[in-house]
C-alpha cells in the first residue's frame, strides 16, 4: 500500500537515475502511442498530407534555377516567353497546392490533437476518481489540478504546433538535402561536413533542456500547490494573518521558477546563434566554391542560386525543430507527471468476483484486525468487535485513539492490514462497490456541498428521489425551515462548498443526504461538530427516530451526543477499553464516568 503512495510522491522530483529517466520515458511513450492508437488511420492521412505539401514546398528553389538557367535566355535571346509563363505557372501551382496541402494538414492535426487531449483529460478525471483515499490524503489537490490543467496545457501545446515544427522541419530539411544533391552534389558534401558540429550542438541541447524542463514542471506544480493552499485556507489565514508569510514563500517560489525558466531561455540563446554560425559558414563556403567553378565554367548562375536557397532552406528548419524541442521537453515532463498518476493502482481494489448483498440488514464484525496506515505505527492492532444490526453505538475516546479510523475502515476507504471486516457476514472486500456504498453512508465533519442546488446536493446519494422524498429527509433533520428561507428554496444554488449557507446549515444538508440514501449502516464522524447547542438538539430528536431501524455508528466528543446511543465503547491506543449502555459507564468509575462528569461540569 505505502509503495503506490511513495511512487506518487517521487513524481515531483528532478533528481531521476539514469534508470529511472529512461524507464519514466519509456511510461510516457506508452500512454502517447495509446492515446494516437485509435486515431491510427487520421495519423497515417496527416502523415501522407504532410509529405506531399513538404514535397511540393521543396520544388520552389528549382524551379527558380530553371529559371534562371533556361527561362531567362529564352526571353533575352528571341524574346520567347513561353518557358517563362511555364515556370512561372509551375511556381503558382505549387504555392497553391503547397497551401492547400497545409491548411488540410492543419486541420488533419488539429483533429488529431483535439480528440488525443480529450481523451486524456477524461483518464485523468475518471483515474483520479477511482484511487482510494490513500492516494488523496497523501497527494495534495494543487498537484492533481496542476495535472489537469498546466501539463495538459502543455502537451497541447506540443501536439498543436509543437509537432507540425518537427514534421514540417525534419521533411522540409530531408527533402530539401535530397534535392540538393540533385541539383549539385558536391554543394550537398558542405552539408555532410556541416551536420557533425550540427550533431554535437544538438545533443547539447536536447540533453540539457531535458533536465531544465524537468525542473521547470516540479516548480511550476509547487507554485500551483501553494496558490491551491492558499485559496483553499484563506479563511485561516486571515484568522491568523498569515499573509506576509504566504506571500514570502509565494515569492519565493515564483522566483525559482522564474530562475528555471530563465536557464531555459538561456540554453536557447546559446543554441540559436551557434546554429546561425553553423548555417552562415555552409553557405559561405557553398558561395565560394561555386563561385571558382562558375570561373572555370564548370557551374552556372543558375544552380549556384538553387544550391545556396537549398542550404539556407536545410538551415532554416531547424531552427522549427529547435522549437520542438522546446515544446518537446515541456511537454516530455508533464508527461511524465501525467502518466505516474495513471500508473497509480487503487490501494484499495475493487474485488474480482462480487458477492451480491441485495437488503443489507447492517451487522457489523471486526475480525481479528489489524491495521495501521502506510509503514507507520499500527493503530488498531488485532481489534475485535461486533455490533448486531440496529444498534446504534457511540466511540468515545481521546484523539488518536482509532475512532476514525474504524469509521474508514468500515466504508472500505482502507483496507485492513490483515483481518476481516464483515458486513451481515460477508468480507467487505468481496463486495461489489454498488452494494457496498448503498449498505454504508458516512457523514464527516466536512459537510461539502457541490456545486447546484440545495436539493441537487440532498439528493446525491439517490439522484432519481423525487422532490417529495428530497423535502421529507429535509424535514426529517430539520433542514426544511432554512431551506425554504433561500432565496429559491431548494432550488437555490449553494455555489462552491455551500457560499450561500452557514456550516450548521450545511452540516443540516449533508444529514439530509445521508438519510435519503437510506443505508443499513450510517456512520457519524464528529458529524454535529459544526452545529451549534440549538441545531444539535434539534439533530438528536430527529437521530433518535431516524436511526431507530438501521445500525449506527456515531463518533463525538460531544458526550450530549452519545446520550442517543444504546450503547458505549470507549477506544484507546487502537483497543476498546469499556463497552456498556451510556447509563451503565455514568455511573460506573471508569474513563468514561470521569469524560462525563467533566463534561457536566462543563455545563454548569
Amino acid at each position: 500500500m505505502s509503495g503506490s503512495v511513495q511512487g506518487v510522491a517521487g513524481e515531483d522530483r528532478n533528481d531521476y537515475t539514469k534508470a529511472e529517466s529512461k524507464a519514466i520515458q519509456r511510461r510516457s511513450w506508452r500512454l502517447l502511442l495509446s492515446l494516437l492508437a485509435p486515431l491510427k488511420w487520421r495519423v497515417i492521412l496527416t502523415a501522407i498530407v504532410v509529405v506531399a505539401q513538404t514535397g511540393v514546398r521543396v520544388l520552389g528553389p528549382a524551379l527558380l534555377g530553371l529559371g534562371l538557367n533556361a527561362a531567362l535566355p529564352a526571353v533575352l535571346d528571341g524574346a520567347d516567353w513561353g518557358p517563362t509563363w511555364l515556370v512561372a505557372g509551375a511556381y503558382a501551382a505549387t504555392a497553391i497546392a503547397g497551401a492547400a496541402l497545409l491548411a488540410w494538414y492543419d486541420i488533419l492535426a488539429a483533429q488529431v490533437t483535439q480528440s488525443v487531449l480529450l481523451d486524456l483529460r477524461t483518464r485523468v478525471f475518471r483515474h483520479t476518481q477511482r484511487l482510494s483515499l490513500e492516494f488523496h490524503e497523501t497527494y495534495t489537490s494543487g498537484r492533481i489540478i496542476s495535472r489537469q490543467t498546466s501539463d495538459l496545457d502543455t502537451i497541447r501545446e506540443l501536439l498543436n504546433g509543437g509537432l507540425t515544427q518537427l514534421v514540417n522541419g525534419v521533411l522540409y530539411g530531408v527533402f530539401t538535402f535530397i534535392a540538393l544533391l540533385l541539383v549539385d552534389f558536391q554543394s550537398g558534401l558542405v552539408i555532410v561536413v556541416a551536420l557533425v558540429p550540427l550533431a554535437v550542438l544538438m545533443r547539447w541541447f536536447y540533453t540539457r533542456s531535458q533536465l531544465a524542463y524537468r525542473a521547470t514542471r516540479v516548480i511550476s506544480a509547487q507554485v500551483i500547490v501553494k496558490f491551491v493552499e492558499t485559496m483553499t485556507g484563506i479563511r485561516a489565514g486571515k484568522a491568523f494573518r498569515t499573509e506576509p508569510r504566504n506571500e514570502k514563500t509565494f515569492g519565493a517560489l515564483t522566483w525559482d521558477y522564474r530562475n528555471a525558466n530563465m536557464k531555459v531561455i538561456r540554453l536557447f540563446g546559446t543554441f540559436e546563434p551557434a546554429l546561425m554560425a553553423i548555417s552562415a559558414i555552409a553557405i559561405g563556403a557553398v558561395v565560394l566554391w561555386g563561385g571558382v567553378r562558375i570561373t572555370w565554367g564548370e557551374f552556372s548562375v543558375g544552380l549556384l542560386l538553387s544550391a545556396v536557397l537549398y542550404v539556407r532552406n536545410f538551415f532554416a528548419p531547424l531552427q522549427e525543430v529547435a522549437m520542438f524541442v522546446n515544446s518537446f521537453q515541456a511537454a516530455s515532463a508533464a508527461l511524465e507527471k501525467v502518466s505516474g498518476v495513471l500508473e497509480e493502482r487503487p490501494s484499495v481494489a475493487d474485488p474480482a468476483e462480487p458477492v451480491a448483498l441485495k437488503d443489507a440488514r447492517g451487522h457489523l464484525r471486526f475480525d481479528d484486525v489489524t491495521f495501521g496506515y502506510g509503514e507507520g505505527r499500527t493503530i488498531l492492532p488485532d481489534f475485535r468487535l461486533d455490533i448486531p444490526e440496529a444498534q446504534t453505538v457511540a466511540l468515545v475516546g481521546t484523539t488518536g485513539a482509532g475512532k476514525s479510523t474504524l469509521a474508514k475502515l468500515l466504508s472500505r476507504f482502507y483496507d485492513p492490514t490483515s483481518g476481516r471486516v464483515l458486513l451481515d457476514g460477508v468480507d467487505l472486500r468481496d463486495l461489489a462497490p454498488e452494494d457496498l456504498r448503498r449498505a454504508i453512508v458516512m457523514v464527516t465533519q466536512e459537510a461539502y456541498l457541490f456545486s447546484g442546488s440545495v436539493a441537487d446536493n440532498i439528493a446525491l446519494g439517490r439522484p432519481d428521489a423525487s422532490m417529495d422524498e428530497i423535502v421529507a429527509a429535509a424535514k426529517a433533520v430539520g433542514a426544511h425551515e432554512f431551506i425554504e428561507q433561500l432565496p429559491d428554496g431548494y432550488d437555490t444554488d449553494v455555489n462552491k462548498r455551500g457560499g450561500r449557507v452557514s456550516a450548521g446549515q450545511r452540516q443540516l444538508v449533508s444529514f439530509a443526504r445521508a438519510f435519503l440514501a437510506d443505508p443499513a449502516v450510517l456512520i457519524l464522524d464528529e458529524a454535529t461538530a459544526s452545529l451549534d447547542i440549538p441545531s444539535e438538539r434539534m439533530i438528536q430528536e430527529a437521530l433518535q427516530t431516524l436511526l431507530a431501524d438501521r445500525t449506527a455508528i456515531i463518533i463525538a466528543h460531544r458526550l450530549s451526543t452519545v446520550e442517543i446511543a444504546d450503547r458505549v465503547l470507549v477506544m484507546e491506543h487502537g483497543r476498546i477499553i469499556e463497552d456498556g449502555t451510556p447509563a451503565e459507564l455514568t455511573a460506573g468509575t471508569g474513563k468514561f464516568a470521569q469524560l462525563h462528569r467533566a463534561w457536566r461540569e462543563s455545563l454548569v
